[in-house]
């Protein structure tokens, strides 16, 4: 049995940028710092075997949902020039980040054109179902996939979300900030059945019963009593999925048809069948690599850019880096 570390490596470089405030030089560096600090942490607190850095292609979704994730375009279009000159500057030094994961380390690194990291990292899951798996992302969307082999770390906030609960980096449960009580272990299969229902307005996913309540009431269905009912299709769960509303363009939609669509876009395991085996494929094909030398590979890229502590410690670093894939 192996463990993995699957890394969302665009989530968690540009989510980076926006845990500290600076200048440019400061984000880009902090960027760079909670990445390679996330895999480290993950590595040595989990006792890890292999890093897979999954990225991002342009959706299939896109084609089976014209308006998916249309609003982050929306919000490119709407920067400053002082955003867009800071947004092309660390696509740059993205790029850069990749080519050395992918050619100066024994990482694995996945993407293919119509994938998204989603895709990849919950088929390497799937794939490897005999195996332990800690996904470095700030996507609650991987929450559907915790397992008693399937953990989630945040390296931003530094908390991982079990089976069994939430937890800060000294292994205590965290607090719900409403309640000031231990927040409750996930439910992965009520979480994506909630997200279905709603939608995602992150990714433009609309939702399929707008102002759905939670719990129900004495005339109406709530989504706890739909997804209790979920299993044997009795009155609960009709009495929600057929309802019918119109939306502000006066189109009718009836909630199962929108609830069958989310579910495609949504349920990492849903995919429809021709992409189903893109992924498949695409993590058949790959191979151990055999790149020697990578705490000194390391040490150069962090000359590059000026990450002094990590090139004083890069023995510490390179192990998850020069770990191959043990196929």
């Amino acid at each position: 049995m192996s463990t993995y570390i699957l890394v969302d490596t665009a989530n968690t470089f540009f989510r980076a940028r926006h845990a500290v405030r600076g200048d440019l030089d400061t984000k880009l560096g902090m960027a760079l710092h909670v990445t390679l600090n996330s895999v480290k942490k993950a590595w040595e607190d989990f006792d890890a075997d292999h890093v897979v850095f999954c990225l991002e292609g342009r959706s299939w979704r896109k084609d089976y949902y014209e308006p998916y994730k249309r609003n982050r375009q929306e919000t490119r279009d709407a920067m400053t020039p002082t955003q867009q000159e800071e947004d092309t500057l660390f696509w740059e030094i993205f790029d850069e980040f990749k080519d050395f994961i992918g050619e100066k380390t024994n990482c694995t690194m996945m993407r293919h054109p119509q994938l998204e990291a989603d895709d990849l990292i919950a088929g390497w899951v799937q794939s490897h179902p005999n195996d332990n798996h800690v996904i470095i992302s700030t996507d609650g969307d991987f929450a559907q996939l915790i397992a008693p082999n399937v953990k989630q770390y945040n390296g931003v906030s530094n908390t991982t979300i079990t089976h069994e609960g939430y937890f800060d980096d000294k292994g205590k449960p965290v607090l719900d900030k409403k309640t000031k009580e231990v927040k409750p272990a996930p439910d992965p299969a009520f979480m994506l059945f909630e997200k279905c229902m709603r939608g995602d307005t992150s990714d433009n996913v609309f939702s399929a019963y707008p102002g759905v309540r939670k719990k129900g009431t004495k005339n109406k269905v709530g989504l706890i009593e739909a997804f209790e009912d979920k299993g044997t299709k009795g009155y609960n769960w009709n009495n929600m999925m057929l309802q019918r509303w119109t939306d502000h363009n006066g189109d009718e939609h009836r909630v199962l048809d929108d609830y069958n669509r989310n579910v495609v876009l949504c349920d990492l395991t849903a995919q429809p069948p021709e992409i189903r085996e893109i992924i498949n494929n695409t993590i058949a094909e790959v191979e151990p690599k055999d790149v020697t030398q990578v705490g000194m590979r390391l040490m150069k890229f962090c000359a590059k850019w000026d990450m002094q502590r990590i090139a004083d410690n890069a023995q510490h670093y390179s192990k998850a880096l020069s770990a191959r894939y043990p196929k």
